[in-house]
């Protein structure tokens, strides 16, 4: 049976998207809830999943092709792969082979730290001791504050040993593995002792599968697997918290006051907070006890912008190879206002006023382990394609965790688009030592009286944060107007006016 392969879809605010990476070919033997596809929108990314096992029929739309929401990007074959070519199964003959065989031992070891950073957290190991590795593979990511750095493998061959695990505390040139160049694993990997371990880590490879465990506290155990080789399924996890919730939601016997009873499942469990959420945490406590912040708002008609885009939408893309999205008007917007209201572009040090003579503008990315604010450097330079450009290589490397510190550090200004996950409205916290941060939200059709007549319009509410003690009301107002015109008429972006 042929199922179709769609784009999932895309909140209000994103009128489109485009394929980022196919993760599989045509032909590829999937199973159920491995990742196939991401598609890429203004601000993230969303991941398109195998709804069962089978093989990937026609790609009808290639990496790179702008998509909307719901559009059929190609086919998958359901129940195709017990029909894929049986080569495969002899593979596992190769894991028997006696370990023991390579050669050199050589360190597996934390990167050099740069200079800001005094430690880092073993993150992740990606591989198990006794694993047979390649050469360039991911062994294991180590945290900082800011950024995750991949440790990848010298060569072909087995990790011996793991000398620090997950969470241990590690510094530059830290050796925390053992790596065997060209030596097998060894048979004893597929052990008895070690079934249930395998179990538990492939039971949870789909990333909607282990982001459906973590937001319900769950491991992978705790759910009847019922896919291909026992592996927990989506539908598994919600018909398990359904179950529990059903259980707990009884109702308890209309009578007389009673002992109140506590159940026996009422389980808990503690994750310490990694460097970065620590890092963010930290940050947002001192935005709100160090500043005098407050936020305005006003409201902006998108239909120009929506009409602009939707006109020169084929012909921008085609010209400059990437999409022309609402972000890149937002950042024109803010660099014109900045330059008219350059408090909001200072930002206090000491009983100082530093006013920035240049524009970098930050812009908040929701990734896997939290927000993280890349940033535009010379902003007020770069053409709307320059800032795309810019904002799908950031995005890119935030979902990856390969952004560094340098991409990370300064900016004078901060914009986050809350609308990508629906939200009407919200009040963003300062990103400190920034005076300011402008935070768009949802674009919703609504009425509006304009000339004395009801029109439906594509509104959006504009939220500016800032810190009082040295952008006064009158700047905070102007220059979030300032800001709402230059949305209202983009020509005014051309114009310098």
């Amino acid at each position: 049976m042929a199922i179709e392969i769609k784009v999932p879809e895309l909140p209000e605010s994103v009128a489109d998207g485009s394929i980022a990476t196919w993760h599989v070919k045509e032909g590829d033997t999937v199973t159920r809830d491995q990742n196939l596809v991401d598609i890429e929108t203004d601000k993230v990314v969303l991941e398109v999943v195998a709804e069962a096992d089978g093989v990937i029929g026609k790609i009808t739309a290639a990496e790179g092709d702008t998509v909307q929401g719901q559009q059929v990007i190609g086919t998958l074959e359901a129940g195709g792969a017990e029909k894929a070519p049986a080569a495969k199964e002899e593979a596992p003959a190769k894991a028997a082979a006696p370990a023991g065989t390579g050669g050199e031992t050589v360190d597996v070891k934390v990167p050099e730290l740069p200079e800001s950073v005094a430690e880092a957290t073993v993150a992740t190991w990606h591989v198990k001791a006794g694993e047979a590795v390649t050469r360039d593979q991911n062994l294991v990511d180590i945290e900082t504050d800011k950024v995750v750095l991949e440790v990848v493998a010298e060569a072909d061959g087995v990790l011996s040993e793991i000398i620090h695990g997950e969470g241990a505390n590690v510094v530059g040139q830290d050796v925390i593995g053992k790596l065997v160049k060209g030596a097998t694993a060894a048979a004893s990997e597929a052990a008895p002792a070690e079934a249930t371990e395998d179990k538990e880590s492939s039971d949870a490879v789909s990333p909607s599968v282990r982001r459906l465990l973590a937001e319900h506290d769950l491991k992978a155990t705790d759910v009847k697997g019922t896919g291909k080789d026992g592996r927990v399924t989506k539908e598994d996890v919600e018909k398990h918290v359904k179950s529990a919730s059903q259980t707990k939601a009884a109702p308890a016997p209309a009578a007389a006051p009673a002992p109140q009873t506590v159940s026996g499942n009422r389980t808990q469990k503690r994750v310490p907070m990694t460097r970065l959420r620590k890092t963010i945490a930290t940050r947002l406590l001192d935005a709100k006890n160090s500043t005098a912040m407050l936020t305005t708002f006003n409201e902006v008609n998108m239909k120009p912008i929506m009409d602009l885009r939707k006109t020169y939408q084929k012909e921008f893309e085609e010209r400059h190879g990437v999409r022309l999205g609402f972000m890149s008007f937002y950042v024109k917007a803010v660099v014109e206002a900045l330059k008219r209201f350059p408090e909001v572009n200072a930002s206090i040090d000491g009983d100082e006023i530093v006013y920035h003579n240049y524009f970098d503008v930050s812009i908040a990315v929701s990734t896997p382990r939290g927000l993280v604010t890349p940033i535009v450097r010379d902003a007020d330079t770069l053409s709307l394609a320059e800032i795309e450009s810019a904002i799908r290589e950031l995005a890119l490397k935030g979902r990856d965790g390969k952004l560094t510190l340098d991409e990370m550090l300064g900016g004078n200004f901060t914009i986050t688009n809350g609308g990508v996950f629906g939200s009407l409205l919200s009040t963003p916290i300062l990103n400190p030592p920034q005076s300011a941060i402008l935070g768009m939200h949802k674009i919703q059709d609504r009425a509006m009286v304009v000339d004395g007549e009801i029109e439906i319009l594509p509104m959006m509410y504009l939220a500016l944060s800032y810190d009082h003690r040295i952008v006064d009301g009158k700047e905070s107002v102007g220059f979030l107007v300032t800001v709402k015109n230059l949305l209202e008429d983009p020509q005014r972006l051309l114009l310098d006016i």
